[in-house]
Order: C-alpha cells, then structure tokens, then sequence
C-alpha cells in the first residue's frame, strides 16, 4: 500500500535534497569503493569488447546483485546496445546507470498500475497511520523503528510506538530508551506478555491521543513458517478490528550485511505478512551494496528507507536515481 505519508510530500528543498544525497553516498561507500568505482573504470577505454560484458558481469555478481538479476540487467543493457546501436563506452556506461535505475523503480511503478493507495481521506484526517514493522531478529528492527519516530518527529508529526516484540526483554527495554531519545511514547507490557494484548493497547493510546503515526514492533522468530504466519496475523486481526483499513504499511527491515541469504528470510515474510515496502539497514556496514538490487527485482517491493550509518539520524528516504548517482559518483 502507498503511505499517505508519502503519497502528498512538501516538495524538498535543495538543501534538504543535497543532504539526503550527502547520507546516501556515505551509506554506500564502502560498496561504491570495493566494486562500483571498479565498474567505472572499465569503460574508460577506446571500445566495448567481449571482456568488459565477462569483467561487469563478474563484479556485478561479486557486489551481490545476485546472478538472475545481473543477468537481466546485463540483457537488457546489450539489447539497447544493439538496438540503438550504441558505441560509446561514455554512452553505455550511463545505459547501464539506466538500467540499474529501472531496476529499483520498477516495484513503485508496478504499484502505482495496481493502485493500492486505499486509505480514505477522511480517515486520514482523524487516525492514526499504522506502520507493522517486521523482520527477523538482529537485522536492526528495533534502530530503524527508533529512527523511523525520529524521522516522522522531524516532519512534526506525533510518534506512538507499539513494543509488540515482547519475547525479547532487550527489544522493549531499547525501544523505551529510543522513544524517550525522540519523544515518542512506548507503549509496552511486561516481557513474555500477549503481543495482541500490547497491540491492542497501542492502537487504543494512539487513537486516544490523536497520534498521527503509530509504528509496531512484532517478534521476529523464524521458529517455523506455519507459526509465524498465525501469529502476524493475529496481530493484524487486532490492529484491522480496531481500525478499518489498518496497518496502513507493512514495512520488513533487511539486514544488508547479510547479503543473498537475507533474501531467503525475506522471501518467508513477504509470504505470511502481506509486506508492502522495505528498509535496508546497515547498508554502511558492507562492502556488498549492491544486494539492493537484487531485493527490488527478486521481492518486487518498493525500498523506502535505508540506514546508513549507526547514529539516530542516519536514515534516509529511497531515491532510485541518487542511489544509483551516488554509487558511481
């Protein structure tokens, strides 16, 4: 689903727009150093031959855009070559900046064709926007949440957040740390304690309190598919009685670090929690950047958000195309 957060932004202002490409070139440096300024490099020649496709295909795969979609990415990039008979390295070098841009843009615009932006305009006018934020633990869901308030704090919207992972006794107690950093209230029951039940409660405080975002913490066992499921689901029983339409977003938190098997734990969510978008977090702390394409053609779920570095403000909004810039900057 669209966020209506998003579907009607203030238009950015230069100075917000270079620092948004400033936190995103410093997410990505260590990808853009290892491998991208290595794909640069090859097309600083006289000709396109047989060895550069081998060399890009090879450090493409190496970057972890996964080998399915570089292949795709390199199809398409030699079908243009052929077609509009391209020649110049200079000019190939940007189809293939293009390319990994359509990449990443397809999942918004596939969206967009299916028109999943459902939530009514007098509902947004007097509730609260749900965000259910998912993930397997230790993939930073409990720092982006932080970040996610500190993010909508910033654009004065009013914060509550839900700490329906009480299986972890830390998860609650840093979200409680976190919330009081950013302002934002923690609603929380003891460790162990029904997750519904805090749901529940949380929806009832934000509601009660005019809340104009209220972003939910749910555990994140991998225990079994079968369990998973019916406990999300449980959740979203409770989060839809109480408000029509509700979770808005369904926002699944991947860990970059963890590359290509990453993937296959998202690929279990995407299936039991009916996700709608995605954040990356700790994209500054690998060299394998280029993970995030394969998500977005592998997922086919818009990216939102990626953390790029470990400090309250390191979050940044998705931009395709400053993505893409700044990997090759």
């Amino acid at each position: 689903m669209f966020n209506w957060l998003k579907r009607k932004p203030e238009p950015k202002t230069e100075e917000q727009i270079q620092e948004q490409q400033h936190h995103i070139e410093e997410g990505v440096t260590r990808t853009k150093r290892s491998f991208f300024q290595q794909i640069g490099s090859l097309f600083e020649v006289d000709e396109i031959t047989e060895d550069i496709w081998e060399d890009l295909e090879t450090l493409l795969i190496q970057a972890d855009v996964g080998v399915d979609t570089t292949v795709a990415v390199l199809e398409r990039l030699q079908e243009r070559v052929r077609v509009d008979r391209l020649k110049k390295p200079s000019v190939v070098y940007e189809a293939l900046q293009d390319e990994l841009v359509n990449v990443l843009a397809k999942p918004e615009r596939d969206l967009m064709r299916q028109n999943k932006a459902t939530v009514p305009e007098e509902q947004i006018e007097s509730e609260p926007y749900v965000i259910l934020v998912v993930g397997v633990n230790g993939v930073g869901k409990t720092t982006t949440i932080a970040k996610l308030a500190k993010f909508y704090r910033d654009q004065g919207r009013s914060v509550i957040i839900g700490a329906g992972d009480t299986f972890r006794a830390a998860a609650i107690d840093q979200l409680q740390i976190w919330g009081e950093r950013v302002g934002a209230p923690v609603i929380r029951h003891q460790p162990g304690a029904d997750p519904g039940a805090v749901v529940f409660d949380a929806v009832e405080s934000a509601r009660s309190r005019h809340a104009d975002v209220l972003i939910i913490d749910t555990a994140g066992r991998l225990h079994t598919k079968t369990n998973l499921m019916e406990e999300l689901r449980k959740v979203r029983r409770i989060i839809a009685k109480q408000l029509p339409g509700a979770p808005h977003e369904t926002l699944l938190i991947l860990d970059a670090t963890t590359g290509q098997n990453g993937l296959l734990q998202a690929k279990v969510f995407t299936e039991v929690a009916e996700v709608s978008d995605v954040a990356v977090a700790k994209l500054d702390g690998t060299a394998k950047g280029g993970i995030i394409f394969a998500i977005a053609r592998e997922l086919n779920l818009p990216i939102r958000y990626i953390g790029t570095g470990e400090k309250i403000d390191d979050l940044a909004e998705f931009d395709a195309r400053q993505f893409v810039q700044a990997l090759f900057a």
